[in-house]
């Protein structure tokens, strides 16, 4: 496939979560404490870009030896939402994540 038939192409939708089909989905903010490492965030942004998610919002501070990253994303659901955040506690980097729903935000 050559560079213009993948822009001729229309875009992919968003995967079903097979598991959970008949859920809502909804906004969710995942809390992270993460090591402040070049990589780190680039480790924790590709749990979603492996699934074909782009964030609407990603806010990063950097606090002594951790950095406090908060990222905000729709159209997931609860189960899927949880089986990313224990994707990212797999992850050596991360000391901690937290998940807050969207009516709560």
């Amino acid at each position: 496939m050559s560079a213009l038939e993948r822009f001729d192409s229309p875009l992919t939708p968003l995967r079903e979560d097979v598991w959970a089909a008949s859920t809502a989905h909804s906004n969710v903010r995942y809390h992270l404490q993460v090591e402040a490492e070049p990589d780190s965030l680039c480790r924790v942004l590709n749990l979603f870009a492996l699934q074909f998610l782009t964030p609407h919002k990603v806010q990063m501070k950097q606090q002594d030896e951790l950095l406090e990253v908060e990222i905000d994303i729709t159209g997931l659901s609860w189960h899927r939402a949880e089986l990313i955040a224990q994707k990212m506690r797999n992850l050596i980097c991360v000391d901690d994540v937290r998940l807050q729903s969207a009516h709560t935000l």
